[in-house]
């Protein structure tokens, strides 16, 4: 199961209700701040979640509205907060604007005030944990080294207790040890298997998490099956010649990949001043009726039925 906090969910500027691009996935005792526009300390403050684990900063793309915020974010760890180390993932591109944000215009000949780690990455695995990965994936949007992020359980074999008790499997330890996969020896001599109190391979949940994109085509493999997808939804449709100059997604444009995808939910994102809310859902709604708009502390729980 993984739990994703929208800070910020505004287009290139912010609005009156809504801050600039910002969400964090939780998954356990993990969290990711995935993009970080100008205002997420304040948002991190308001939404009660704090800063002490926030460690890992995931970054979609270098345009400002995706990456201000660490410079305020950086003052904020400079003076009121103190958290031991902290890494910034992203493309070549992307961390070459953020250096130089940090060391140039934040730190200006300081040390930082923990230990700071860029981590260029490209397509890939770039984060495992004991029971999920982190992965990223291409996109489609002005500049290069632009990337989407997947938050994907591994797939696991789900423990039968009924199955487990009628065989006089105990309570403790050896339920773990079988859920490891190793068989155990009953008190009265009687060996179980792990494959006789374990249901079939299941698939964990799958999040998709997309910054600015232009294109969809590109987008359908790693979307597919997604129990949620985040994406833009920066026009609408009647201004898609804007949106394609601007390699920008529509409302429409993002329900179709859904569509196609064959995701479970989606999440738009990223909304324009220029639109009422309820229009961005309607359109989305007409091709793809299991659609949210995000809004400010908006969070959604991800997990695999």
């Amino acid at each position: 199961m993984f739990e994703i906090l929208f800070l910020g969910t505004s287009a290139s500027a912010p609005s009156a209700k809504r801050g600039l691009s910002a969400q964090i996935v939780k998954h356990d005792e993990y969290r990711f701040l995935v993009d970080c526009g100008e205002g997420t300390q304040r948002q991190i403050l308001q939404s009660g979640i704090g800063f002490k684990q926030l460690t890992r900063i995931l970054l979609t793309h270098g345009h400002l509205d995706h990456i201000l915020g660490l410079a305020g974010l950086m003052s904020t760890f400079m003076r009121w907060e103190a958290i031991e180390q902290l890494e910034i993932f992203g493309g070549k591109a992307t961390l070459d604007r953020v250096r130089t944000l940090i060391y140039d215009v934040v730190l200006r000949g300081q040390k930082p005030p923990m230990a700071l780690y860029f981590r260029e990455i490209g397509p890939g695995v770039l984060f495992e944990g004991e029971n999920f990965t982190v992965s990223a994936f291409p996109v489609t949007h002005r500049g290069p080294d632009c990337l989407g992020y997947c938050f994907e359980e591994k797939a696991r074999r789900p423990f039968l207790n009924d199955r487990a008790t009628a065989l006089g499997v105990p309570f403790g330890p050896e339920r773990r040890l079988l859920v490891e996969g190793q068989a155990i020896t009953l008190a009265d001599g009687r060996v179980v298997t792990p494959d006789e109190v374990l249901g079939p391979l299941q698939r964990g949940a799958k999040l998709v998490v997309v910054g600015d994109t232009g294109r969809t085509d590109d987008l359908l493999e790693p979307a597919q099956s997604a129990d949620a997808l985040v994406i833009e939804a920066t026009y609408l449709e009647e201004e898609a010649e804007m949106a394609r100059q601007f390699a920008h997604m529509t409302a429409r444009g993002a329900a179709e990949l859904a569509k196609q995808a064959g995701v479970r939910n989606l999440i738009l994102t990223h909304i324009s001043r220029r639109y009422r809310e309820k229009d961005v859902l309607a359109e989305a709604q007409a091709v793809f009726p299991n659609t949210v708009v995000a809004r400010d502390f908006d969070n959604f729980i991800i997990k695999r039925e």
